[in-house]
C-alpha cells in the first residue's frame, strides 16, 4: 500500500493541533474528575468534526400577493467543515414524479453570524456549494416563489399559506438524519397548523427528529376554521381554510366511524395527534405519518354523492398512514430526495389503499354494499375499456409511475394502465380469493396485519415477494398463478371464477348496440370540436382520424358534439360517415366506416341459488344478506 508523507512544517503544524487536542480534552475532564486518554482526545475531536450542525428554519410571509415564502436557514456548528453543501429536493413522497423544486429558489444570501457575506456557487440544478471561512454559525437566506395549490407543492396568497417542506427548506449534504426546528412567522392574526410536535415554551416552533420526519409535515397558515376531537383516546383535528357547504361536524362524526375501523383492523392507533389540512379548491391529497394535506370543491359536500366522495378521499389518505407511511415497500423510506425511488409496489401502496378507502365506509355503515359493488363495477368497466391492459402490467406500471404516471398523453389509454384502479381491482379480487380459499377465516386484514408486525414493527421495508408469500399465508395455499397473471403478467381478468366464491357474478352490456360506433373521444372547447383519444382497435383508430384534429363538419354539416352523437345514434354499423376535419391548418376529408360499439358497462349481480357457502362468505365480507 502507499503511504503519504508530509513536509517538516506540515508535520509541525499538525502535531501543535493535537496537542491543543489533548490539552483542551484534557482540562474537560480534569474539570469533570476523570483521567484523560490522548485516544478519547482523538475520539472527541472527529466527533466533534463529523457532528451536524444545529439546523433551525424561520419561514416568513410579508408580503403574501407577491407569492414569495421567506427562509432564513441557520447553521451552527461545533466544528465547521470548509465546505457546506446546501441541497433543495427534487420530489415529494408520496408524489412520484421528479418536480425540480430549486426553479422556485431566488435571492440567495449567505452570510456569518456577525452579517460578513460568505462566498457560494450554484454547483448543479439542486446544489448550492458554500464557503463557510470556519465560521461557527452561518445564516442562509432565500425565497420561493409559492403560486401552485396542489398537496405536493406551495402556495401563498392573501388568503393562506400552504407548504411541504421538501418544496420549501433544503437540507445540508449528509445531514438527512439531523433534528431540526421551524419557526413560523404568520402574516397578520393567521394562525398554524402542522403535525410537527411544538417546541415547548415557544410560539410557532415546531421540531422534527430528522428530514425525512420534516418532509413528511405540511403546513396551513391561515385564519382557518377548525375543530378538535378526540378517538381512542388520541387527539385529532379538522383544519379548513375557504368557506364552502361542508358541515363540519357532521365531517367529525362520519370520519370518527372510519377511524374507529382503521382501529379494528390493526388494534392500535399509532401516533399521539392526527391533522386533516383541508382546502376548499382544487382535489386530491397525500399522506403522511400524521397528517394529510386534502382538497376539494368549496362546493362538493352536497348532494350526499359528492360528499361520500370527500369520504373516500379522507377514508384512502387516513389509511395510507399504515400502508405507506409505516408498512413501507422496498423503496418507500428512507429517502432519495435527489433521484426516483423505484418501486414495483405502487399497486399495493396506493391500489390497495384505494380498494380500502371504499371498504372502510361500508364497514362503518356510510355506503351501502350495493353501492360499493357498483363503484367497483364502473372501475372495472373503465378498466375493461383500456387497450393498454394488454401492455403493461400492475408491476411495470408501478415502476413506470416517475415517467408515466402524472405524464399521461393521448396514447395512454393505449399502453398504460393504473396502478390505482387496477391495483384497486387486484387486491379486491385478492382479498375474494384470500376469504374463498381460507373459507371465511383470513382477508386481506390478515395480510395487512402480518406486514405491520413483521416489517414495520421490526424495521423493515417488504419486497414483492414478501407481499406475495404474506397472502399466500393467509389463503393457505399457492398464489402464484393469480401472481403471475394479474400482477407480474397482462393477462385478461377471470373474474367470474373468483367472485363466485362469495355469490357475485359480473354481467357485461354493451350501451348502444346495433348503433354505428367510431371510437374517438372529443372535447367541445372555445367552439371547436377537438379529437383527444383514440383506443387502439377502434374504426377511428383503424381508419386515420388523430388526436388533436378538429372536426369541422360532419357529413357536410357544421359539427358540434352534440351533432356528432346525434350523427351517430342515426346510424348502423357498416355505414359510412364523412368527417372534415382541419390537421395541422390543412382541411381534409375522411370517410370513415363504422363498427359495433365495444365498450361493455358491467354490473354485479346475485349467482342464481346460491350455497350457504356463498351467503356467509358474502356476508363476512360485506356484513349484508346475499340477494
Amino acid at each position: 500500500m502507499k503511504t503519504k508523507t508530509y513536509s517538516h512544517a506540515v508535520t509541525t503544524r499538525l502535531l501543535t493541533i493535537f496537542s491543543t487536542l489533548i490539552f483542551v480534552f484534557v482540562m474537560q475532564n480534569y474539570s469533570l474528575g476523570q483521567k484523560p486518554t490522548a485516544r478519547a482526545a482523538v475520539r472527541q475531536a472527529a466527533s466533534a468534526a463529523n457532528q451536524p450542525p444545529e439546523i433551525s428554519y424561520t419561514v416568513s410571509m410579508p408580503k403574501p400577493t407577491t407569492h414569495l415564502l421567506e427562509v432564513e436557514m441557520r447553521l451552527k456548528y461545533r466544528s465547521a467543515p470548509e465546505v457546506v453543501e446546501l441541497k433543495m429536493p427534487v420530489w415529494t413522497p408520496g408524489s412520484y414524479l421528479i418536480r425540480e423544486y430549486a426553479r422556485h429558489v431566488q435571492d440567495f444570501v449567505v452570510k456569518d453570524t456577525a452579517g460578513k457575506p460568505l462566498g457560494w456557487e450554484k454547483i448543479n440544478k439542486n446544489t448550492w456549494r458554500i464557503a463557510t471561512a470556519r465560521s461557527g454559525e452561518i445564516v442562509v437566506n432565500y425565497r420561493v416563489y409559492a403560486n401552485e395549490l396542489t398537496v405536493r407543492t406551495n402556495e401563498l396568497n392573501d388568503e393562506h399559506a400552504f407548504w411541504n417542506n421538501a418544496a420549501l427548506l433544503m437540507f445540508p449534504r449528509e445531514a438527512l438524519s439531523a433534528p431540526s426546528t421551524v419557526k413560523v412567522i404568520p402574516y397578520g392574526n393567521w394562525k398554524v397548523a402542522t403535525g410537527l410536535p411544538k417546541v415547548p415554551g415557544e410560539e410557532n416552533v415546531f421540531r422534527a427528529e430528522n428530514f425525512d420526519i420534516l418532509y413528511d409535515s405540511p403546513f396551513e397558515v391561515s385564519d382557518f376554521n377548525d375543530i378538535t376531537f378526540t378517538v381512542r383516546g388520541k387527539e385529532h383535528r379538522f383544519v379548513v381554510t375557504g368557506e364552502g357547504n361542508y358541515d363540519l361536524r357532521a365531517i367529525v362524526r362520519d370520519t370518527t366511524k372510519i377511524i374507529e375501523e382503521c382501529y379494528k383492523i390493526f388494534g392500535e392507533l399509532p401516533y399521539e395527534n392526527y391533522v386533516f389540512i383541508v382546502n376548499l379548491r382544487g382535489s386530491g391529497g397525500l399522506e403522511h405519518l400524521n397528517s394529510t394535506a386534502l382538497q376539494w370543491n368549496r362546493l362538493g359536500f352536497k348532494p350526499a354523492a359528492r360528499y361520500r366522495a370527500f369520504l373516500n378521499l379522507v377514508a384512502h389518505e387516513y389509511f395510507h398512514l399504515w400502508n405507506v407511511k409505516r408498512i413501507r415497500p422496498d423503496a418507500l423510506g428512507p429517502f432519495d430526495y435527489e433521484n426516483e425511488n423505484y418501486t414495483k409496489l405502487l399497486w399495493v401502496a396506493e391500489g390497495a389503499t384505494a380498494y380500502y378507502e371504499g371498504l372502510l365506509l361500508r364497514r362503518a355503515g356510510l355506503v351501502s354494499d350495493r353501492e360499493l359493488l357498483a363503484d367497483k363495477a364502473r372501475l372495472i368497466s373503465d378498466l375493461q375499456s383500456r387497450p393498454g391492459r394488454f401492455q403493461t402490467s400492475l408491476e411495470e406500471a408501478s415502476l413506470d409511475a416517475w415517467i408515466k404516471y402524472y405524464r399521461q398523453d393521448e396514447n395512454a389509454i393505449n399502453n398504460q394502465i393504473s396502478y390505482y384502479d387496477k391495483g384497486e381491482i387486484v387486491n379486491m379480487l385478492l382479498d375474494i380469493t384470500i376469504r374463498t380459499a381460507s373459507n371465511g377465516t383470513k382477508s386481506l386484514d390478515d395480510v395487512m396485519r402480518y406486514l405491520y408486525s413483521e416489517f414495520f414493527k421490526k424495521g423493515k421495508n417488504y419486497m414483492p415477494a414478501d407481499y406475495q408469500k404474506a397472502a399466500e399465508l393467509m389463503a393457505g395455499r399457492s398464489l402464484e398463478d393469480f401472481f403471475a397473471k394479474y400482477v407480474r403478467g397482462r393477462d385478461e381478468i377471470d373474474y367470474g371464477s373468483i367472485f363466485s366464491g362469495i355469490g357475485l357474478r359480473l354481467n357485461g352490456s354493451i350501451p348502444g348496440k346495433g348503433r354505428g360506433f367510431l371510437g374517438a373521444e372529443t372535447s367541445e372547447e372555445g367552439g371547436r370540436l377537438l379529437v383527444r383519444t383514440i383506443p387502439a382497435g377502434t374504426p377511428a383508430y383503424e381508419q386515420g382520424l388523430n388526436t388533436g384534429d378538429q372536426i369541422i363538419a360532419i357529413d357536410g354539416y357544421r359539427a358540434s358534439a352534440q351533432f356528432l352523437q346525434s350523427s351517430l345514434a342515426e346510424k348502423k354499423p357498416g355505414d359510412t360517415v364523412r368527417l372534415t376535419v382541419f390537421r395541422f391548418d390543412k382541411l381534409r376529408d375522411l370517410p370513415i366506416t363504422l363498427g359495433p360499439p365495444i365498450n361493455a358497462e358491467y354490473t354485479f349481480e346475485s349467482v342464481e341459488n346460491p350455497t350457504e357457502d356463498q351467503k356467509r362468505l358474502y356476508k363476512g365480507y360485506l356484513n349484508a344478506e346475499l340477494k
